[in-house]
């Protein structure tokens, strides 16, 4: 039980440190489509990005992928200025309930995805708190669930501040869908250039 809380801790700490703002940007840009009422969406798109990542968590945590640190660095904000440039053009495009309705498809592909991608990110934390020697399945479970707790906080979080705003201020969701997914894409271009030129 005492590693089980130790790994969850870490796994719930990495994803809500200030230092994880690239997994932070793209969940909150992953959302940025979504009305609170569409909950169930949202954890439709949850459970798509956390498949992908847990997977990818399971295959590097036993060293089966292996992916340079350098390579998921940049790949990680390259996820979350498309997933940005997506959403503007989902809005465009989402005049009609079936388009949309395929559009909303699309993107549960993209959390999955792009799941993938960021799951390598977790992983090589994961393995840089771990040995060469023992058993690795329960403490990668136990990170798993740390991180699924931490990424559900920010959702919450995240959509509990849309609902005041929205309330408050009576904007059109179209308003906030672009500016949420700005500040996503922009946030991702800084961190993109950063590792570029570091």
């Amino acid at each position: 039980m005492n590693e089980f809380l130790t790994f969850s801790d870490l796994g719930f700490h990495h994803i809500a440190d200030p230092r994880a703002f690239d997994h932070l940007l793209f969940i909150i840009t992953l959302c940025a489509v979504y009305r609170v009422t569409e909950w169930r969406k949202i954890l439709i798109l949850v459970t798509a990005f956390t498949i992908g990542h847990s997977v990818t968590l399971v295959l590097s945590g036993l060293n089966i992928l292996k992916v340079p640190s350098s390579l998921v660095e940049t790949l990680i904000p390259v996820t979350i200025v498309l997933t940005s440039l997506y959403n503007v053009t989902l809005h465009k495009d989402s005049s009609t309930e079936g388009t949309f309705s395929k559009a909303v498809r699309w993107n549960y592909a993209i959390a999955l995805f792009f799941g993938f991608i960021h799951g390598m990110g977790f992983a090589n934390y994961f393995r840089s708190l771990m040995g060469e020697d023992g058993s690795v399945m329960w403490p990668l479970f136990s990170f798993n669930v740390g991180i699924e707790v931490g990424q559900l906080l920010i959702v919450s979080v995240f959509f509990a501040l849309h609902y005041a705003i929205e309330r408050m201020f009576r904007f059109a969701h179209r308003d906030w869908n672009l500016y949420v997914s700005g500040i996503g894409g922009g946030g991702a271009l800084v961190l993109l250039m950063q590792g570029i030129f570091s």
